[in-house]
């Protein structure tokens, strides 16, 4: 299904020859309101039926609650359990973890609905493979765990006293290390958070319509003789549509964990 949505792509772009993939898969022709802050394309439409979908999902799961839960219940059940006890208390310790559980989840199962998008037919993007949402989301990690340090420390100042100027540290020292600690507390962790997200997402949606453009090609406008090379480039998108769900799950993970061991680094002291 996946190859025959990636063919009717490359089809409609038109004319014969090799057509790769490109930034112009990222920046789609308007759908409505074009040239307008609410301009909406295919990526937008891409994201809002993730989002759809994902509370459909789990209010599908929760609508009706027993105590001998169903198998809609218990899947909803096990999906939260995995976020709560894998990412929340064991990086932030029991309770700490449950206060911050109810966020870990939005957020791992938020950027896991936007990046397996990319391999599902007819939708075929990564709804995080463009800056914007990546962004959101570091956005919300960001203000999550500099709340939870001012919180910790009782007033702003403090928190900053903390990050900034680490105890036990002779003072002229503090002047290369106050800049470091600025620079990677408050500008080097959502900056990663971002570009690591949309930089995989990117990379795979750009070897999946690699893969199955190059196997239309073969198939379809070359000598029949290198139909083989096209059965090789087949073979690796299947390869990499595999690959590409095992990073949408593990990118999901490593941007949930990273926000618990940032609220985590927070409300320490060093």
């Amino acid at each position: 299904m996946t190859l025959t949505t990636q063919a009717d792509i490359v089809a409609a772009e038109g004319g014969s020859g090799f057509h790769g993939p490109s930034l112009a898969d990222f920046f789609p022709a308007p759908i409505l309101f074009e040239g307008t802050v609410f301009e909406f394309n295919r990526i937008t439409l891409v994201r809002l039926i993730a989002t759809a979908v994902l509370v459909l999902l789990f209010w599908l799961a929760a609508r009706s609650p027993k105590l001998v839960p169903s198998r809609g219940q218990s899947l909803g059940e096990m999906a939260i359990d995995f976020v709560r006890t894998n990412i929340a208390e064991e990086s932030l310790g029991k309770e700490l973890g449950r206060r911050y559980a109810p966020l870990l989840i939005v957020i791992f199962f938020g950027v896991f609905a936007m990046n397996i998008t990319g391999v599902i037919p007819f939708l075929n993007i990564a709804g995080s493979s463009v800056i914007g949402l990546p962004l959101i989301f570091a956005v919300i990690a960001y203000v999550a765990f500099i709340g939870a340090g001012i919180k910790a420390h009782h007033g702003g100042g403090h928190f900053l006293k903390s990050q900034l100027f680490p105890p036990g540290v002779p003072w002229p020292v503090y002047i290369l290390l106050t800049p470091i600690e600025f620079f990677s507390t408050f500008i080097l962790r959502p900056l990663t958070l971002t570009v690591r997200l949309m930089a995989n997402m990117l990379a795979g949606h750009l070897l999946l319509v690699l893969c199955f453009a190059a196997t239309s090609f073969f198939f379809f406008e070359v000598a029949s003789g290198l139909s083989v090379v096209g059965v090789v480039t087949l073979a690796a998108g299947f390869a990499f549509t595999i690959l590409e769900i095992f990073i949408a799950f593990l990118q999901a993970y490593i941007f949930a964990l990273l926000t618990a061991v940032y609220i985590q680094l927070s409300v320490e002291s060093h």
